[in-house]
């Protein structure tokens, strides 16, 4: 039985939580950032002290720094004061309840995981939980299991986008202009050798063929996989050489292709700023009412002005929008509200073994139907077995895509069910 955060279950033998309190200060020495010895900072609010003081304790026991607040204000005192890994609130609070305390979080940082918490889940408390950004929308009561696995992914993800950010500085900093020859050359063999690999992406009712994802691929050896050749084009400020090439690429064995076929195209976000993008005359372009933009985020949409009249404009040539990754982070859920896809896929790690976690069925069924609700399609990404597509197909997945069905090869692959 799934143990869940209860009064029972949390107040036992915890000692009362002042307004500012640190019942982190007694954690395990673990050496992973936030305060010295512990794995992170983790600001909780909430106006329940039972809850707060048992939430507090748990994180407390798992290591982390905990510092606690009783409202939205205050927390938004604390926060502008002192640097957190995670945010864990509420929602339904006096004063200042937890959509708006997201909101004032964001204009101080845009990156920052929050975790909101409610007794009364409501479709729109949850768009506008996507609209602000929020890392996950936990639902009482909660088990233990699923807010220290949210917590515990949310801490990660925010050392990784500070280590991504001091290595991109690092890079940046040391990246003599003398060894800018060599990886321009290994970019353009690159370029040269570039071509397109094609991966099924089934309708889940019949397994039958909804579309394909053009896929990077290039045969030099010094830049032998797809990151290292986005990682080359970034450092050399040629992302938008590298695109071009790409969508030129996608759309050639498009003409041979059965009438009605999708085609699912990677947008690096700096693309969107690419004027031949929205070119009538480029290949892509031509056969625009077939195709669905997806948009990863290897970097923040914030860099992008106007993201909506720029994806509105594609949309009136014909595109689609996708947004990959969903389940993967604010990241993901920052680019759903912005973009407001027709289409989204579900982190892969969502469904890795599926069938087996209840937790992930969960996740997966309550994202599935908001999509829906919002007349979206879910494509379940990343299916190795056929006891992950059953349960995709069984908790309302529209569309799957993985190597059970195909690996991705020259157009197009032979498919299996």
């Amino acid at each position: 039985m799934t143990t869940a955060v209860d009064e029972s279950a949390l107040v036992s033998s915890v000692p009362a939580v002042t307004r500012g309190a640190d019942p982190g200060a007694r954690a395990g020495k673990l050496a992973l950032g936030g305060a010295e010895g512990s794995r992170g900072d983790i600001l909780v609010v909430d106006d329940e002290p039972t809850l707060l003081r048992g939430i507090s304790r748990l994180l407390t026991d798992r290591g982390y720094h905990v510092v606690c607040e009783r409202d939205g204000e205050a927390a938004l005192n604390t926060f502008r004061s002192k640097e957190f890994d995670v945010i864990v609130t509420d929602i339904a609070m006096p004063h200042m309840d937890g959509i708006q305390l997201l909101r004032q979080l964001r204009e101080h940082d845009a990156d920052v995981p929050v975790v909101l918490i409610t007794g009364e889940p409501a479709v729109s408390t949850a768009v506008k939980a996507l609209e602000y950004g929020a890392f996950h929308y936990l639902t009482k009561p909660i088990p233990l299991g699923n807010l220290e696995e949210v917590v515990d992914k949310a801490a990660c993800l925010r050392r990784m986008a500070r280590m991504k950010r001091q290595a991109a500085e690092l890079i940046e900093r040391t990246l003599p202009s003398a060894s800018r020859a060599p990886l321009e050359n290994s970019f353009f063999k690159a370029l040269d050798s570039l071509w397109m690999a094609y991966h099924p992406i089934l309708r889940a009712p019949d397994g039958s063929v909804y579309g394909y994802e053009a896929l990077l691929r290039s045969k030099e050896a010094s830049l032998p996989h797809p990151g290292a050749v986005l990682d080359a084009a970034e450092r050399l400020n040629m992302l938008d050489v590298l695109g071009r090439t790409i969508r030129e690429r996608s759309a050639g064995p498009m003409q041979n292709a059965p009438e009605g076929t999708v085609l699912f195209v990677n947008l690096h976000t700096t693309d969107l700023l690419d004027p031949t993008l929205m070119s009538p005359d480029t290949p892509l372009s031509k056969i625009a009412k077939n195709v669905v933009l997806e948009i990863t985020e290897r970097a923040s949409l914030d860099q992008v002005k106007d993201v909506r009249a720029r994806v509105a404009a594609l949309r009136e040539m014909g595109f689609r929008i996708a947004v990959d990754d969903l389940g993967a982070g604010y990241a993901g859920l920052t680019s759903f509200a912005l973009l407001e896809p027709e289409i989204v896929k579900l982190d892969m790690t969502l469904v890795r073994d599926v069938h087996s976690s209840s937790t992930k069925q969960k996740l997966v069924r309550s994202m599935t139907q908001l999509a829906h609700d919002m007349g979206m399609m879910v494509v379940g990404e990343g299916v190795e077995t056929a006891a992950e597509r059953d349960a995709l197909i069984h908790l309302g997945c529209d569309l799957l895509q993985g190597f059970l069905f195909a690996k991705p090869n020259v157009a197009f692959p032979t498919v299996k069910w």
